[in-house]
């Protein structure tokens, strides 16, 4: 019931031009689009660049203690979706994130920021790779969080990730593009 409200608060505030809703970008990912190839796995066939895509946000609401980015694809056939990257601890005063933070290692994002496990089975962005058949979709999503730390490490799973941003979440924002083999 708390998210109804808080989403019909939201939806007030916007509506009187009182709060700016919570806005995702990336120079390498549309939204409705398909994803290029350099964001596409170099594993099971497929042969990508792996790279993460630059994001940039604005207008995080106010509380807004730390951010989380996932990329999700709930097409893959597993019952259970795909976790492709998950990153948390990401400080309140990061808006953006370059092209290629998600390397292993993670040596391109910022102090502090952690990359969880993947259902690669390894921490740092999997790209793409769908078996082949219709396109799957996969859905970067910046989280804004009311808490500094999720108080989890880098062999977090997607799923418990996600089950800690959505606990703590205040907005979110996503892309979702496609690709298909």
């Amino acid at each position: 019931m708390k998210y109804s409200i808080a989403a019909a608060l939201a939806a007030t505030l916007l509506a009187s031009g009182q709060a700016s809703a919570f806005e995702l970008a990336s120079p390498d990912m549309k939204d409705s689009g398909t994803l290029k190839i350099e964001q596409v796995a170099n594993v099971f066939g497929c042969k990508g660049g792996n790279i993460s895509p630059a994001l940039s946000w604005k207008d995080a609401p106010e509380g807004t203690k730390s951010f989380v980015v996932t990329v999700y694809d709930p097409d893959a056939p597993t019952g259970s979706g795909w976790w492709h990257w998950t990153v948390f601890d990401i400080p309140a005063s990061v808006k953006s994130l370059p092209s290629g933070a998600g390397s292993t290692g993670g040596t391109g994002l910022p102090s502090g920021a952690i990359q969880g496990r993947t259902d690669f089975g390894t921490s740092g962005f999997g790209g793409a790779c769908p078996p082949p058949g219709p396109a799957h979709r996969y859905r970067l999503t910046v989280t804004a969080l009311k808490v500094d730390k999720l108080g989890l490490d880098s062999n977090a799973s997607g799923a418990l990730v996600g089950y800690m941003t959505q606990a703590n979440a205040l907005a979110s924002a996503s892309i979702t593009a496609t690709y298909g083999q």
